[in-house]
């Protein structure tokens, strides 16, 4: 078994700064072809990187990034100011750094005292924003050990939900409530990205490719998926 078996395009680059970097020219190009690009972030190292790299130099003033549109495709439940915010990485890594306009930026409020409304909320909005289904232009996605993306955790309801775009999410460690994209909203992106680094995650992708894992349920109705792998990932295949 090779990383070719994974479901779309598979790139491999050396180590995670060059996963990073090869996902930021990527995500360039999209935006560039997309009069109102919609992007939804997602937390993590590897994505980390991907935000500097776009905020730099190198891609910062040749991105009108007067057309981007930031949603999220998960959040824990922690104020947007907390170290485990995906609302502050993406914050400190890009938007504090660029001039996407404010009200273009739409954060998940998982912090709500009542989490269902504040999903129920944000699953209105993409409806609003990007049509029904929503057709968001990039997902970027990671991938757990134990084979989840976003707060789509295995055994949990939210991978049953059908009819929202947002739902509540439930992982297996602190912070434990999420509010996270539903598979119907992933699945009806243009494009899904996954970027995933390190030989820990060979027994996920092993699930991916053999269907057994929540992550294996990405699959775009009229999309693609693309896979950005670091040597070490892509090696734990075989």
């Amino acid at each position: 078994m090779t990383a070719s078996a994974l479901p779309g395009e598979v790139r491999v680059s050396t180590d995670p700064i060059a996963v990073a970097a090869e996902a930021a020219r990527w995500i360039s190009a999209r935006a560039e072809s997309a009069e109102r690009f919609r992007i939804a972030a997602v937390g993590g190292t590897t994505p980390h990187f991907a935000y500097e790299a776009l905020a730099s130099s190198t891609y910062r003033l040749g991105i009108d990034w007067s057309r981007w549109h930031v949603f999220f495709g998960d959040e824990r439940a922690v104020p947007p100011g907390h170290p485990d915010s995906n609302y502050r990485l993406v914050h400190d890594t890009l938007l504090a750094k660029v001039p996407i306009p404010a009200a273009q930026v739409h954060r998940m409020r998982a912090d709500a005292s009542d989490l269902d409304a504040a999903a129920a909320d944000y699953s209105r909005l993409l409806g609003d924003e990007g049509g029904s289904p929503p057709r968001l232009d990039v997902v970027l996605l990671g991938l757990g050990s134990n084979g989840h993306t976003a707060s789509l955790f295995p055994g949990t309801p939210a991978l049953e939900v059908t009819d929202a775009w947002a739902t509540r999410g439930l992982a297996d460690y602190q912070p434990a409530d999420r509010i996270t994209l539903t598979f119907p909203a992933i699945n009806a992106a243009a494009h899904v990205a996954f970027l995933v680094t390190g030989a820990g995650k060979a027994q996920a992708l092993h699930g991916v490719i053999e269907g057994t894992v929540p992550a294996a349920r990405v699959s775009p109705a009229d999309g693609e998926v693309i896979w950005f792998l670091d040597s070490a990932a892509a090696r734990s295949l075989g």
